[in-house]
C-alpha cells in the first residue's frame, strides 16, 4: 500500500495547458466518423445494386418519350437535340436522386434507429456529411449510364467535359441531399409535410430550369423565375461542359450555383443534426 501511495505522489503532474488527445485529433476524428457513416450508408447500395438502376427508370422514360418530341420540334436534328437534352436529363438524375433521400432519414427517425446513431460516439456533423456524400455514388453511376445510353443514338461524348460535369453535379447533389435531410429533420413527426414540400418544389424547379423545354420564348415571368433558380445555371453549365465548350461563360455560373447550394445545404443540415434529439 505504501508503494502505491508513493508512486501516485511522485507521478509527474500533467501540464495545465495539456489537452486530451481526442481534442487534438478532432479533424482526423471528424474525417474518420464521416467515412464510417459513408460506409454504413453505402452498404445497402452494395447489397442491392439493382436499386441504383431501377431509379433510372423515370429519367430514361423522359429521354425515350420526351426526346423524340423535341427532335420533331427541331426538324429532325437528332444529334443537336440530344446534345441539348441529355445534359438536362443528367441534372434530372441529380434532382430526383438526392431531393428525396431525406425520406430514408425520416423512416429511421420514425422507427427509432436514428436515435441510436445519435448516442453513438460519432460527430453529429459527420452523421449528416457522411449521408450526403453517399448520394454522390449513385448519382455518378446513373449519370454515366444515361450518357452511354444516348451515345448510340447520336450523342457526341466529350470525356473531359463529362468528368467535369459529373463533378459539378456531385457538388450540387451533396448540397441538395443535405437540404433534403434538413427537411426530414424538420418534419420528423409529420412525414406528409416532407412529401408536400418535396412535390411542391420539385417540379416548378425542374420546369423553370429549362431542363425539358427552352425558356427563351416563354413568358417574362417564367424567364424572371428561371433567373433566380440555381438549377437553371447548373443546367446551362452542364450543356456547355458535355459539349466540351470549356470557355463558355455559363460554366462559372453553374459551378458557383452548385458550390453555393452545397455550402448552404451542409450548413443548414449540420446545424439541424446537432440540434436533433
Amino acid at each position: 500500500m505504501n508503494t502505491i501511495t508513493t508512486d501516485a505522489a511522485t507521478a509527474a503532474p500533467r501540464p495545465a495547458d495539456a489537452r486530451p488527445a481526442a481534442s487534438v485529433a478532432r479533424p482526423t476524428g471528424f474525417a474518420r466518423d464521416t467515412a464510417a457513416v459513408f460506409v454504413r450508408e453505402s452498404r445497402p447500395l452494395v447489397r442491392d445494386p439493382f436499386s441504383v438502376v431501377f431509379s433510372l427508370v423515370q429519367p430514361l422514360v423522359f429521354l425515350g418519350l420526351f426526346g423524340p418530341l423535341l427532335v420533331g420540334a427541331a426538324g429532325g436534328d437528332v444529334a443537336g437535340t440530344l446534345q441539348w437534352f441529355v445534359p438536362g436529363i443528367l441534372v434530372m438524375v441529380a434532382l430526383f436522386g438526392t431531393a428525396a433521400t431525406g425520406s430514408n432519414l425520416l423512416f429511421e427517425m420514425q422507427t427509432g434507429s436514428h436515435e441510436r446513431t445519435l448516442v453513438a460516439p460519432l460527430s453529429r456533423g459527420a452523421l449528416l456529411v457522411g449521408r450526403a456524400l453517399k448520394d454522390v455514388v449513385p448519382l455518378v453511376i446513373q449519370g454515366t449510364i444515361v450518357v452511354l445510353v444516348a451515345v448510340p443514338f447520336g450523342f457526341r461524348l466529350d470525356v473531359p467535359g463529362l468528368l467535369v460535369g459529373l463533378a459539378v453535379l456531385a457538388v450540387f447533389g451533396v448540397g441538395l441531399g443535405a437540404l433534403s435531410y434538413t427537411l426530414a429533420l424538420a418534419c420528423r413527426n409529420r412525414d406528409w409535410m416532407f412529401w408536400m414540400v418535396h412535390q411542391t418544389l420539385l417540379f416548378p424547379l425542374m420546369i423553370l430550369s429549362g431542363m425539358l423545354l427552352p425558356l427563351d420564348e416563354g413568358p417574362a415571368w417564367m424567364r424572371a423565375a428561371a433567373a433566380v433558380n440555381p438549377l437553371s445555371y447548373v443546367v446551362d453549365a452542364e450543356r456547355a461542359l458535355l459539349a466540351g465548350a470549356f470557355g463558355d461563360p455559363s460554366i462559372p455560373g453553374g459551378v458557383l450555383a452548385a458550390v453555393a447550394t452545397c455550402a448552404v445545404g451542409l450548413t443548414l443540415g449540420v446545424r439541424a443534426m446537432r440540434r436533433a434529439r
